[in-house]
């Protein structure tokens, strides 16, 4: 059985950064904490599908276009 790594990269800053928005900012429209926005820009933390489709949504874009698998 092969064994697989997966480093999850995303845009969250730069579309974030792009619409002149503060990590609260985006927080509060997401409804989640600043501190959670943060975790998923530094990759700390991997948004579950609901806030992924919701974070999509937000920015008008494809979750695909926004979170990127790459296998190591």
């Amino acid at each position: 059985m092969s064994s697989y790594l997966y480093s999850v990269t995303n845009e969250m800053r730069r579309l974030r950064e792009g619409r002149g928005l503060s990590q609260g900012q985006l927080a509060e429209a997401l409804r989640v904490s600043r501190q959670t926005v943060n975790a998923i820009e530094t990759g700390r933390y991997l948004p579950s599908l609901p806030l992924a489709f919701a974070i999509a949504r937000f920015f008008g874009r494809r979750i695909e276009e926004i979170f990127h698998d790459d296998v190591v």
